[in-house]
C-alpha cells in the first residue's frame, strides 16, 4: 500500500515518538541492566528482532567473567548421569544450588553450553534446555520444581519461576526485587524491573517495562489468526495506525509493546501489534485491538452496564 510508512526506511531521527524507547521506560526512575538494548536500538520494534542477539553477546561476557572467579564451583553431564544428555557445564557461585530434574546439552563437536547460577541462586527440580544458547540466573532467583528454562536466557536477581513456567528461548529478565514471580509461558521477550505475571499466561515477541502486570489467563497473542492460513513466504509484516500513520513494522510476529506500570486484567487478550504507554489499565476480560494507546489509557469491558448480557432473577420455587 502506498499510504503505509515502512519503519526500515526510517531514520533513529524521523522515528516517532511512539515508537521510541523513552515513551515507555523510564530507566533514570527504574535503571535496568540491559537498557542498551533499548539504546542500541532506532525503535521498540528493532529492539524486539534485536533481544537474542543481544542475549547471547551478554551471556558470553558474563559467564567468562564468572567462569575466572575462584570461588566458582564447575559440574558437568559427568556429575549427572542420569539426569541429563548432551554436553553442559554448570557454574555455580557461593551458596548456589543446582539440582535439576533433567539437564538437554549438546551432542559431541559442539561449543559446550553453560548454566550460571550466581550467589544463593536456586535451579530445584527443573528442566534445563541448553541446546540454542546459555543460562544465567542472578543472585537469590529461585526456579521450582517443573519448570523448564531455554537458552539463550537471563533472570536477573530475585525473581522466582514458578512450576509450570516455560521461559523458551531468548527472554530477559529484570531484577525482582525478591517480590517478582513468573509462571507464565514466555519467548524472545523482554521483562523489566519487578514485573509480575504469576499466573498461567503468555508473552511472546514483547517488550514489558518496569512493575508491569498481567492477571490470570491473559494472552499477548503475537501471530495474526489469519496468517497461518498463508504460505510463509507470503506472510504480511504487522501494520500499526499511528497519529493517522499507517507504519509496516516490519515483523511478521509481535506480541504487546507495555510501558511503565501497565496493568492488564484477568483473561484479556491483546492483539499482535499492540503498543500500550505507561501507567495504562485494562479491566478484566478486555479484547485489546491492534494498535496504538497512549499513557494513562484505560480500557473497560463492561457488558452488563452495556446491556450486552441480560440480568434476570432466579425464582427457586420454580426450579
Amino acid at each position: 500500500m502506498a499510504d503505509v510508512v515502512k519503519l526500515a526506511d526510517l531514520t533513529a531521527n524521523t522515528v516517532p515518538e511512539e515508537l521510541r524507547a523513552d515513551y515507555y521506560f523510564d530507566f533514570a526512575a527504574d535503571p535496568f541492566a540491559h537498557a542498551a538494548l533499548l539504546a542500541g536500538a532506532r525503535s521498540v520494534v528493532h529492539a524486539i528482532s534485536g533481544i537474542g542477539a543481544y542475549a547471547k553477546t551478554w551471556l558470553e561476557t558474563t559467564i567468562e567473567e564468572l567462569g575466572r572467579a575462584r570461588s566458582v564451583r564447575t559440574v558437568t553431564e559427568k556429575d549427572y548421569p542420569a539426569r541429563s544428555r548432551g554436553r553442559f557445564r554448570a557454574l555455580l557461585a557461593e551458596g548456589a544450588e543446582f539440582d535439576p530434574a533433567y539437564v538437554i546439552g549438546v551432542d559431541e563437536g559442539r561449543p559446550v553450553r553453560t548454566l550460571c547460577l550466581a550467589p544463593d541462586a536456586r535451579f530445584l527440580g527443573a528442566v534445563a534446555y541448553l541446546t540454542a544458547g546459555d543460562v544465567y540466573l542472578g543472585a537469590e532467583t529461585v526456579v521450582e520444581p517443573s519448570a523448564g528454562v531455554a537458552g539463550p536466557g537471563i533472570v536477573m536477581e530475585g525473581n522466582a519461576i514458578r512450576q509450570g513456567a516455560y521461559l523458551r528461548e531468548n527472554v530477559i529478565i529484570g531484577a525482582g526485587g525478591g517480590n517478582a514471580v513468573y509462571r507464565g509461558e514466555f519467548k524472545n521477550a523482554v521483562i523489566m524491573n519487578e514485573g509480575s505475571f504469576p499466573h498461567p499466561s503468555y508473552v511472546g515477541d514483547s517488550i514489558m517495562g518496569a512493575h508491569t502486570h498481567f492477571g490470570n489467563g491473559v494472552t499477548a497473542a503475537n501471530f495474526g489468526i489469519f496468517q497461518g492460513l498463508r504460505a510463509r513466504a507470503k506472510r504480511r509484516s504487522v501494520v500499526v495506525r499511528i497519529n493517522g500513520v499507517a507504519y509496516d513494522l516490519g515483523l511478521t510476529k509481535m506480541g504487546v509493546v507495555m510501558g511503565d506500570y501497565t496493568q492488564i486484567g484477568c483473561n484479556s487478550v491483546i492483539s499482535p501489534g499492540t503498543l500500550i504507554g505507561k501507567r495504562s489499565v485494562a479491566y478484566a476480560l478486555c479484547m485489546i485491538e491492534r494498535g496504538f494507546y497512549p499513557g494513562g489509557t484505560i480500557l473497560k469491558n463492561k457488558p452488563i452496564a452495556g446491556k450486552v448480557i441480560e440480568v434476570g432473577r432466579v425464582d427457586p420455587d420454580r426450579i
